[in-house]
């Protein structure tokens, strides 16, 4: 049987194409140390500077409330997916330690960072391979999201893996191991975010085709994987939303309507330590911080030249740029806003044409070797100390948040706002949560209920409008005792208008 992976140096030099690979197990080094290091620097970095005090997102709150018995569910919106609650359930299941789920969430993290990068043994050396984790771990997006219940970071962690694994397979189309590694990577992107693995699935396919490794049954197991993990979704979407199509009409309502935007200069401002940048009409405060982000394609041709012309690892670079770019492209040109964490996965695979390249920049040669190792020392540690002033102040800012949350919490549970309760208005999600309440509005993006059932609801237990700004309150509130709260980060002058009934009207 013809091995249509498996091609020999000689021959590849003949054909001079960016596609040929060469033989399977020809990778130097042994990656344990590099991956264990960096993994485990990961993990420990963010416990020791960066968790401590890092309450619950507004996010991570929608996704750890479906299943911690903390407060009710928040309402769950149609882009969302629940691939990341699960992750999160074991803990949150447990108990309501912030810090229990930033401990459990970091270590799983390290481990991914491990497991992803270790697909890759048998493709890339090993001093690649941890250069590459570096270079990705350092970044202050991965490091702060290291134990957020989040998705992106898992994504990419998914897309190394199957991208791995499918060039395994390619080399050798008899290795089980690394088909069913290939539907399982694919399939744990698309339960953490079933778009991002559409346009994961999509150039792995073409990949395939074009390194001619038995394309019918790749594509096969691309499906497989695919429609695992998105099924969940798609039945809920039949479920709750009318139907398929209706779900991503409606997602896409959510996201300001999917269309064509030139948002690359959002995501660079982005970077300036927004972890949400919508609209991105802020000044751009940190060019410093943006300067390897204009680098990236640079470095990453660099690296795909090096391999091509050493003719080595060129497949798996071409590859891996290549899904690279396609899990960027949605985000850079279809979506109308920016987060950092979007282009997590991309960045996850681009550090490996990176990393190339520097490696190969600094290995041993007559003249000019410490010239180049010294350049590129200074510039990782100069990158390394800026990402790490960008991940310290955004903790920082979210930690002053945390602080605010807790103080406007208490002031409602002395006002008598308790379980069960509901909350609605500016911050609706994280401060019910926080409260033990329901999270409710009667109009928005996240309209769960109307305000006749709103008011209904007051009648029987403790409601709460939270308005800021010296924003009048609603119609059926304005008869509701009006309370001052501390500011909530950017929202100054919160008051709280609470209706007359109390827990203990409930025979609590």
């Amino acid at each position: 049987m013809r091995d249509y992976g498996v091609i020999s140096e000689a021959r590849a030099g003949a054909a001079g194409g960016a596609w040929q690979s060469r033989p399977a197990g020809t990778a130097t080094g042994n990656p344990l140390p590099w991956l264990a290091g960096v993994s485990a620097a990961l993990t420990l970095v963010h416990l020791a500077l960066i968790a401590p005090g890092l309450g619950l997102g507004w996010d991570e709150t929608v996704y750890v409330s479906q299943v911690s018995p903390q407060a009710p569910a928040a309402f769950f919106s149609a882009p969302r997916a629940r691939g990341i609650t699960y992750l999160v359930a074991p803990v949150t299941t447990l108990t309501s330690s912030v810090m229990a789920l930033r401990v459990y969430m970091a270590v799983l993290a390290g481990c991914g960072l491990f497991l992803a990068l270790w697909v890759w043994r048998r493709l890339l050396p090993a001093p690649v391979l941890g250069v590459a984790g570096g270079l990705f771990a350092s970044l202050w997006i991965t490091m702060f999201y290291a134990s957020q219940a989040m998705p992106n970071l898992w994504v990419a962690y998914g897309a190394l893996a199957a991208v791995g694994c499918l060039l395994r397979v390619a080399r050798d189309p008899g290795d089980r191991w690394a088909r069913a590694g290939t539907a399982a990577g694919v399939a744990f992107a698309a339960l953490m975010r079933p778009t991002d693995a559409v346009w994961l699935a999509l150039p792995l396919a073409v990949a395939t085709v074009a390194m001619r490794a038995r394309w019918l049954l790749v594509a096969a197991v691309l499906a497989a994987g695919l429609a695992a993990g998105c099924a969940a979704w798609v039945v809920e979407a039949y479920v709750s939303y009318g139907g398929l199509a209706a779900r991503l009409d409606r997602a896409s309502e959510i996201q300001g309507r999917l269309g064509w935007y030139f948002s690359v200069d959002d995501h660079v401002r982005a970077l300036g330590g927004r972890l949400l940048c919508r609209p991105c009409d802020v000044p751009w405060r940190y060019p410093v911080a943006a300067l390897w982000f204009f680098a990236l394609p640079l470095l990453v041709a660099a690296g795909v030249w090096a391999a091509v012309r050493a003719r080595r690892h060129r497949t798996e670079l071409v590859v891996a740029t290549e899904v690279g770019a396609s899990l960027a492209v949605p985000y850079l040109f279809t979506v109308g806003y920016a987060a950092p964490r979007f282009l997590l996965p991309a960045y996850a695979l681009l550090a490996l044409p990176v990393a190339y390249g520097l490696v190969r920049a600094c290995r041993p040669r007559p003249r000019g070797r410490r010239l180049v190792v010294g350049l590129v020392a200074v510039a990782v540690t100069a990158h390394g100390a800026i990402q790490y002033r960008m991940v310290d102040s955004t903790a920082d800012r979210v930690r002053r948040d945390t602080a605010d949350l807790g103080r406007v919490a208490a002031e409602l549970h002395a006002l008598g706002v308790r379980p069960p309760c509901v909350v609605s208005g500016v911050e609706a999600i994280r401060v019910a949560f926080r409260t033990g309440c329901a999270s409710r509005q009667p109009s928005g993006h996240d309209e769960s209920i109307t305000p006749g059932q709103l008011v209904a609801t007051a009648l029987h237990q403790p409601v709460a409008i939270l308005l800021s700004h010296g924003r009048r309150p609603p119609p059926y509130a304005a008869t509701w005792s009006a309370h001052p709260l501390p500011d909530l980060g950017d929202w100054t002058g919160l008051r709280a208008y609470v209706s007359g009934a109390r827990p203990a009207d409930t025979g609590r």
